[in-house]
């Protein structure tokens, strides 16, 4: 006599929910090895994450206890290895980088995220593209924009995801850049304060300042600008 068919179908039904709920909760962003890292700008301990957005190693540097905590000073970094690591003039990066792991060194508690979106999220090659175009006289955007790219394709879905694993409950976000800010909240982020993050200007970097401004609506004085041009 054939079973009937409906308790495995219930059965069924229960472990494909039970599966479901287990995956909802599961988070976005994993910790996959943790470390103590000492450096010239204090002591941290630096995380690596795993994510189920875009599969690239994203890191949180991480200055004492942060978890539950209010108002926690952050600063989101994305990949320059041109600024990061070469020290190119062509942009602010590694100035804002220095200056994030400064100032959150010498706090209590923070984080600076390191978030592998090199060239705005057009990557390595296609940035040194838009480059050779700039040499030519375009701007950023104009450049991006002719390879075929909008002038900003990073995403903070991951970022705010890190922070959530990590135990935020609001931060102050070190940013001139107000996509930043909507782009955290819209993925339920708390950002209490948004602190200016401007850094000194030299004449190889100070047109691509302005486009941020004029162009990406980024929250720069260009008076301050000229001020510190001269």
């Amino acid at each position: 006599m054939a079973l009937p068919a409906a308790p495995f179908q219930e059965m069924f039904d229960v472990i494909s929910a039970s599966s479901r709920e287990t995956r909802d909760n599961e988070p976005k962003a994993r910790i996959a090895a943790t470390a103590n890292l000492p450096t010239r700008f204090g002591e941290f301990i630096i995380y690596a994450f795993e994510n189920q957005y875009d599969r690239k190693e994203h890191i949180a540097v991480v200055k004492g206890d942060v978890h539950g905590y209010e108002n926690v000073p952050v600063r989101v970094h994305s990949e320059c290895l041109t600024g990061d690591v070469l020290g190119s003039f062509r942009c602010d990066c590694r100035d804002q980088l220095e200056a994030g792991l400064k100032h959150i060194g010498k706090q209590e508690r923070g984080i600076l995220l390191y978030l592998r979106q090199e060239g705005r999220g057009i990557g390595l090659t296609n940035k040194i593209r838009a480059y050779a175009l700039q040499d030519l006289g375009l701007d950023t955007v104009e450049a991006n924009h002719a390879l075929g790219f909008p002038d900003d394709e990073r995403d903070y879905a991951v970022a705010a995801e890190m922070l959530k694993t990590l135990g935020v409950k609001s931060v102050e976000l070190f940013t001139n850049n107000p996509r930043k800010v909507q782009g955290l909240r819209e993925n339920g982020i708390e950002i209490t304060k948004r602190v200016p993050h401007l850094q000194p200007v030299n004449h190889h970097n100070r047109h691509y300042l302005e486009t941020k401004v004029r162009k990406s609506g980024h929250l720069i004085e260009l008076d301050a600008l000229s001020l510190a041009a001269t």
